[in-house]
C-alpha cells in the first residue's frame, strides 16, 4: 500500500511530501507538514542561511526524538532540477552535496527528514574562501543560559572593537550563535585562526565564564567558544532551523537589545509565526556589507608573538603545522616519562 503524500507548490515547482501527518515533535504534536509550513513561512530568511552553500543532510526520518544520521552525498534518486556541488574533505575524499538555489530545495530536504539545515560557510562558486565567521557558544553541562547571554555580550564587544558586526541567533539547542559576514578573501585556515583569536580574547575578559579550551576536561563549568566550527567541512545549524527537541525550538535571530531577556524557549514552531509577523526578517541587512578579518588576524599575530600558538584541531583533520600534541592533557606524558 502506497504511503500518503501531498504536493507542495514552492518556487515554481511541485515538491512531494510523504507522510505529511507523521508527528515529528511530541510536545505539541507538530507534524512533518507543520515543519514544511514553517520553512515556507520564514522562507526568505531560511533560504538566506543556506543559499548556494553546500549543505549536509542531517536526517531524522522518525522525527526529533528518533534516530539521526548524516548524509553528505545526495541520493542518486532526486529531482532533475536539484542543484548540487562537489566538495573536498580534509581526508581528500569528495562528495556531491545539496546546494540550495531556492526554497524548493529546502522543502525537498525537509521531506527527507531534515529538521535543521547545516550549510558550509562557503558558496558553490568559491568553495575555498568562507564568507562567514561563525561564533558558536556552547555551554558545558550545568551551565545556565544566563552565562551564555553574558558571554555573547562580550563577543559583541570584541567584534565591535575589531570593526566587525555580529548577527546573533539562538542555536535552538542550548547556546547562541553569532555570525559575521566577511569578505571572501581568506581561506579556512585564516578564518579559523581569526576565530581562535576571538575566542581567546573573550576568555581573557571573562575567564570565569568563557573558555577556548578544546579538551572537555579543561573547560570546567564555562561556555566553550568552538573555534573549530570554522574549519573546512564544519557545519552549524543555520538561521530559522528547527532543532531536534520535543518542543521544536527554532534557531532564531534576535536583536542585540533583546539579549538580556532572550530565552531558548521563546522561539518554537508555535511562536515563530507571530514573531515573524512582528519583526520580519531581522537578518535581511546582513549581506549589505562584508567585513575584513584583518583586525582579528592582527590579534592572532600578537598572540603568536607572545608565544600563544595554535590549538587542537578536530580528530578527522591531518596534523597541522604548529598544532600542539593532539592528546588529552590528563593522558599526556610529562618530560619525566610520567602521565
Amino acid at each position: 500500500m502506497a504511503s500518503p503524500f501531498t504536493m507542495v507548490e514552492v518556487a515554481g515547482r511541485e515538491v512531494k511530501v510523504t507522510n505529511p501527518d507523521k508527528v515529528f515533535f511530541s510536545a505539541r504534536g507538530e507534524t512533518k507538514l507543520d515543519l514544511v509550513q514553517h520553512y515556507l513561512l520564514v522562507g526568505e530568511g531560511a533560504l538566506r542561511g543556506v543559499h548556494l552553500r553546500p549543505t549536509v543532510l542531517k536526517r531524522f526520518p522518525d522525527g526529533a526524538e528518533g534516530k539521526v544520521f548524516f548524509q553528505k552525498r545526495v541520493p542518486k534518486s532526486r529531482p532533475e532540477w536539484l542543484r548540487t556541488t562537489t566538495v573536498a574533505f580534509p581526508s581528500g575524499r569528495t562528495a556531491e552535496e545539496l546546494c540550495p538555489a531556492d526554497l524548493a530545495h529546502v522543502v525537498w530536504a525537509v521531506n527527507l527528514g531534515c529538521l535543521d539545515l547545516n550549510p558550509w560557510a562557503v558558496r558553490r562558486f568559491d568553495l575555498d574562501h568562507p564568507d562567514e565567521l561563525r561564533v558558536d557558544l556552547d555551554p558545558q553541562p550545568g551551565v545556565p543560559f544566563a552565562a551564555v547571554r553574558e558571554v555573547a555580550g562580550v563577543v559583541r564587544d570584541v567584534l565591535q572593537e575589531h570593526q566587525l558586526v555580529g548577527w546573533p541567533k539562538t542555536s535552538g539547542s542550548r547556546g547562541i550563535h553569532v555570525n559575521v559576514r566577511i569578505a571572501a578573501m581568506w581561506g579556512f585556515l585564516e578564518v579559523r585562526r581569526a576565530a581562535l583569536a576571538l575566542a581567546r580574547e573573550v576568555e581573557r575578559r571573562v575567564p570565569h565564564l568563557a573558555t577556548s579550551k578544546w579538551w572537555k576536561e579543561e573547560r570546567g563549568d564555562r561556555v566553550f567558544l568552538d573555534y573549530n566550527q570554522n574549519a573546512r567541512d564544519r557545519t552549524v545549524a543555520s538561521v530559522y532551523s528547527v532543532r531536534a527537541n520535543p518542543e521544536a525550538r527554532v534557531s532564531a535571530p534576535f536583536r542585540w537589545e533583546e539579549l538580556d531577556a532572550v530565552e531558548l524557549a521563546d522561539f518554537t514552531l508555535a511562536t515563530v509565526p507571530a514573531r515573524w509577523a512582528d519583526v520580519g526578517d531581522l537578518e535581511k541587512p546582513m549581506d549589505d556589507q562584508a567585513f575584513s578579518l584583518q583586525p582579528l588576524l592582527d590579534l592572532a599575530a600578537r598572540d603568536e608573538a607572545e608565544g600563544l600558538g595554535d590549538a587542537p584541531w578536530p580528530p578527522n583533520f591531518p596534523k597541522a603545522a604548529g598544532e600542539p600534541a593532539r592528546v588529552q592533557p590528563s593522558r599526556a606524558r610529562h618530560p619525566d616519562g610520567t602521565g
